[in-house]
């Protein structure tokens, strides 16, 4: 029998999840929210530029230098000794574990065949596949500690780099000189030092400007000769002609914008273009190491063919912040640190290639004196299980419940050991580091306050935490005094 009309929506809306009543008080509740604060609307359209920002409180760093490590670099076997772990190497781990390979594992527990010593005054414990990284042990914080709980690579790099798991969200970077531009003009803000063998995995996301504008996002340099193309006007054009060309293309330009505003990237494309009129004397200047002494050169290990290649980038990431940028970004390839199997053979490899090179940038920073504002961290998405994972030969699989990181300066602690693993280096137990920890205390060291550093969307406002409750890590700092 059909219902009457009204007595048909009655029944519809009592019979769902809310109810008349709860949709009658969500209504009043938003009325009451709209008329507590009204929405004013803007009345100019905003601006963005890449003139120096001012903090919301005194910053202890300027400047950072991120050492994306994609793939998982293996803590127990560089960062986190388990005597445990040897003593029960072949038994069977004890409770549950997340396998991202299960048909390649009984869940037997593997040592390290590496040894661990004490390293620097501090007595920090290091593999010895890491011999530069023990040189510099008093001037850095080994945070044992790090878990995200995303169990693949693409969502486990989101976490650290973009803060969220999503796609399309502005990187680290991005947020950074958004909130606090940059001191050079001459020089992109943002810069990327990708590998010759390639991009780690996610691409372009990992120095992407996602819903923030164009002008934020990372500017790649080429890992091979010549780093940027074209920085050489042609023969006719230089001198004067060149001059007066991109004199008449400014005002051009400027005339296009003005007609079309609050297209964002309009402008950033504008800026970029005058940023590479500068970068022609600016960035082979930068770039030239050839500047550089033989000692600096033997320090960086540029004289040995397996560390030469990073050696370079990271001996032209100290010269980038050297000159002001604010951000730089140093990857190593696809998967680099994903040691599913081979791991025998191929982490010292990698360590080989990336260790001492890792150590000298923050040995040469320090003598500089740009290590006291310049934050350096190393780590990749994830760590490595302490079972044996049998592919094609012995290797570890995934682990984000617990990893390693290293971070140095700008106002991070020096010869310090924060947090720890289980027994067998699984799981985080002692003072838990989140991703969103982490960038929280980054964000303080930069002076900046997660809540605050927000752009407003069609959705609302939105910032890398999005709102997520992430902690300073006062342990860390080396003065925690100043958290407010």
């Amino acid at each position: 029998m059909n219902m009457p009309y009204d007595a048909g929506r009655r029944h519809f809306l009592a019979s769902q999840t809310m109810g008349l009543g709860s949709m009658a008080l969500a209504w009043l509740l938003q009325q009451d929210a709209a008329r507590a604060e009204p929405s004013k609307p803007a009345l100019e359209r905003p601006t963005f530029d890449l003139e120096p920002k001012p903090t919301r409180h005194a910053p202890q760093a300027t400047a950072m230098i991120s050492f994306l490590m994609q793939g998982g670099p293996s803590h127990v076997d560089l960062f986190d000794p388990k005597p445990e772990l040897t003593k029960r190497d072949g038994q069977k781990i004890p409770g549950d574990i997340q396998y991202d390979s299960p048909a390649q594992t009984d869940g037997s527990l593997m040592k390290s065949p590496w040894k661990f010593a004490r390293a620097g005054k501090c007595g920090m414990e290091l593999s010895e596949l890491l011999p530069g990284l023990a040189e510099i042990a008093d001037d850095i914080t080994l945070i044992r500690s790090m878990q995200s709980g995303v169990n693949n690579h693409v969502q486990g790099l989101r976490a650290m780099v973009n803060g969220g798991v999503l796609a399309g969200r502005p990187s680290l970077g991005s947020w950074l000189t958004y909130g606090l531009g940059t001191e050079s003009q001459d020089l992109p803000a943002y810069l990327v030092l990708t590998d010759p063998e390639g991009v780690p995995v996610d691409g372009i996301n990992n120095w992407a400007n996602g819903y923030l504008p164009a002008l934020y996002q990372g500017t790649v340099i080429r890992p091979r000769e010549p780093r940027i193309l074209n920085l050489d006007p042609p023969p006719h054009l230089k001198g004067l002609p060149q001059e007066r060309f991109l004199s008449y293309l400014d005002k051009l330009n400027e005339r296009h914008l003005a007609e079309r505003p609050g297209e964002h990237d309009l402008a950033a494309r504008i800026a970029g273009y005058e940023t590479a009129a500068r970068m022609q004397s600016a960035a082979k200047e930068a770039l030239d190491i050839s500047r550089e002494t033989a000692a600096t050169h033997r320090m960086y290990g540029i004289d040995r063919p397996e560390s030469k290649e990073f050696g370079t980038r990271c001996l032209i990431a100290r010269r980038l912040v050297e000159r002001g940028v604010r951000f730089v970004q140093i990857c190593t390839g696809n998967q680099d640190w994903d040691h599913h199997s081979a791991i025998a053979t191929s982490l010292p490899k990698e360590c080989l290639r990336t260790d001492v090179p890792s150590a000298a940038l923050v040995k040469d920073l320090k003598q500089r004196g740009l290590l006291e504002t310049t934050v350096v961290q190393w780590g990749g998405e994830m760590g490595r299980l302490p079972t044996v994972q049998k592919a094609a030969s012995v290797g570890r699989d995934h682990n984000t419940h617990g990893f390693s990181i290293w971070m140095a300066g700008g106002g991070i602690r020096s010869g310090h050991v924060h947090g720890a693993t289980d027994e067998f280096g699984h799981r985080s137990v002692e003072n838990v580091v989140s991703h969103t920890d982490y960038h929280t205390t980054l964000y303080h060291l930069f002076g900046l306050d997660p809540k605050k550093l927000t752009f407003r969307r069609p959705t609302g406002e939105a910032s890398l935490t999005d709102g997520k409750a992430g902690k300073v890590v006062k342990d860390i700092l080396s003065r925690p005094e100043h958290v407010a």
